[in-house]
């Protein structure tokens, strides 16, 4: 009998400590929806320092070097390495516009042959991944890791040179709602958040019950906004101009910031069942997370009171409270 208050205050803790750390994350989730660190430039502000005569006559440092990769990996036909016509002109557009740039198409072979040389230990979860895409995703991050330069999506078109692009030292594309987006990345070899990323991906490889979430936390545009974030937290008040990070918004909504660069065409080639759910969601997606969170700690709060109703502790309660009233109210007639 003696041990059961000691029982319910370690039960009581366990419990606490728990729904503190299911608050954390949630929190944690939750900012990467929210505003981004870094800063962030328009296209057509990228062009415009591009065109502005250096200070001082200094020539500007590039840091990217002049390399487009791109991934065609076709998982509904494997052995089928021709493009779709419409990704075949899209792919056209970036290596007509920029014929001074090395031009990587990484088919699925020679994307397994590049891990296997190169990232030998990353192999055994490269294969292992439930779903096709969170292999083009890992290798996008491998690739700018290693070679840098910059990787476009092929539904995603050029519309002008890149060169622009080059001076600075990584940058990711920011839609302007939500997460950063992966489609298009730019990088100098070797730089410090590629390697995170890179080293992210296997404690970050949950497999969840909706393939939306193992997607996109494990290795798609919520673990890259996460990683992001955390980089920036460990950055130093005055960080290397090298490895500085910068956001080049291209929101294609009415008013967001123009498109200069790049084009946009037709995406969606890895939709999941629930794709579509969490498209219908849409911007209520974190009203909705913050909902479940809150019903499930008034579930667990009604569950132990019902326990602890059904052990009788309700019952004492009340009868003691009910004793104290009667001897107060005893004590002043």
């Amino acid at each position: 009998m003696r041990f059961r208050p000691l029982v319910a205050a370690l039960l009581l803790a366990l419990t606490i400590w728990v729904l503190f750390d299911i608050a954390a994350r949630v929190v944690r989730f939750i900012h990467i929806f929210g505003v981004h660190a870094g800063p962030a430039l328009t296209q057509e502000e990228v062009e415009a320092a591009f065109n502005a005569p250096a200070p001082g006559n200094i020539e500007r440092q590039q840091y990217v070097p002049k390399i487009i990769h791109q991934i065609f990996h076709n998982w509904k036909d494997p052995k089928n390495e021709t493009l779709p016509a419409d990704w075949e002109a899209s792919r056209r557009t970036c290596s007509d516009k920029n014929p001074n740039f090395e031009y990587h198409l990484w088919t699925e072979p020679l994307s397994l042959e590049f891990i296997a040389t190169n990232y030998e230990w990353f192999l055994p979860t490269y294969k292992g991944y439930r779903y096709p895409v969170q292999r083009v995703d890992a290798l996008k991050y491998f690739l700018l890791l290693h070679f840098g330069g910059i990787y476009i999506d092929l539904d995603n078109g050029c519309s002008r040179d890149l060169e622009p692009l080059l001076y600075y030292p990584t940058w990711v594309a920011d839609g302007g709602q939500g997460t950063l987006s992966n489609n298009i990345l730019g990088a100098r070899p070797h730089h410090p958040y590629w390697a995170m990323m890179t080293n992210s991906l296997i404690p970050w490889g949950y497999k969840y019950p909706f393939p939306y979430f193992t997607v996109h936390y494990s290795s798609g545009q919520w673990f890259e906004t996460a990683i992001w974030e955390i980089y920036h937290e460990q950055l130093p008040a005055r960080p290397n101009q090298e490895d500085r990070l910068y956001r080049v918004m291209m929101d294609n909504r009415v008013g967001g910031a123009r498109w200069v660069f790049f084009t946009e065409g037709r995406g969606g080639s890895w939709d999941n069942w629930d794709n579509h759910l969490f498209s219908f969601m849409g911007n209520r997606f974190v009203p909705w997370v913050v909902a479940n969170f809150i019903f499930i700690i008034l579930g667990a709060v009604a569950v132990a009171a019902m326990i602890w109703y059904r052990k009788g502790g309700l019952k004492r309660f009340l009868h003691t409270k009910s004793t104290f009233n009667n001897g107060r109210l005893s004590s002043m007639a």
